[in-house]
């Protein structure tokens, strides 16, 4: 079964665009960034995962730069951020949803375009979790924090491997479509935020929490 990168597949791409770029004029809320600065990173968040996508799979230049419907989901999110942030209360709440939700999305329409553009499907799971985690990645690198794709104390690719993975196996067995596609992203998404909420982990490089300080940091020191 084929199914191409269609209108929809569009749609749910831009509605991912749009969630990241919040993210990242929040994030530049919080370091006090000007308006260019928000606008600039909630684009670097919103479209440097596709950007990186189109790049691998070499098929012309990047949507974000052929499509000029991409650029209007990053100038509604900064126009958004900048009147209604001073009312917002829970930043990171705030933050940590959006960002959940572009991932939810991204890793989906990066695991299609690489599947209608013939890769294999463990290529195209790895290319949708590209697509998912690269954008959060260069605007945590470009707004000095510690990404969120390394932190020890949350879990960030997990849900984008599942998503991508259950979007492979859905494609492969013929069973994709929009209330399946739908299901996916309400998983990740519910992945990603109750991981968040309950401080889920993956073991360290090492074994054991405590050889990185991480318990005693923790813990006050008590350990």
């Amino acid at each position: 079964m084929t199914i191409s990168f269609d209108a929809v597949q569009v749609w749910l791409d831009l509605a991912g665009v749009f969630f990241f770029a919040v993210s990242g004029s929040l994030l530049a809320a919080r370091k006090q960034f000007d308006i260019l600065g928000s606008l600039l990173l909630a684009s670097l968040v919103s479209l440097g995962g596709g950007v990186i996508r189109d790049i691998i799979l070499n098929d012309g230049p990047p949507a974000a730069f052929t499509n000029p419907a991409y650029l209007a989901p990053p100038l509604l999110a900064t126009v958004l951020v900048y009147f209604l942030f001073s009312s917002v209360q829970r930043y990171t709440s705030l933050l940590m949803l959006f960002d959940a939700g572009g991932l939810a999305l991204f890793c989906i329409t990066g695991t299609l375009k690489a599947l209608s553009a013939g890769m294999n499907p463990v290529a195209a799971v790895l290319l949708g979790v590209t697509t998912a985690v690269g954008g959060g990645l260069l605007r945590d690198i470009t707004a000095n924090e510690v990404p969120q794709l390394f932190d020890p104390k949350d879990l960030y690719a997990l849900p984008a491997f599942t998503g991508a993975a259950l979007t492979t196996a859905l494609w492969v067995s013929g069973s994709f479509n929009a209330v399946t596609a739908g299901a996916v992203a309400a998983v990740v998404f519910a992945f990603r935020v109750t991981a968040w909420r309950r401080s889920w982990r993956v073991p360290l490089a090492v074994r054991g929490w405590h050889r990185l300080g991480l318990g005693a940091a923790e813990n006050g020191g008590r350990d």
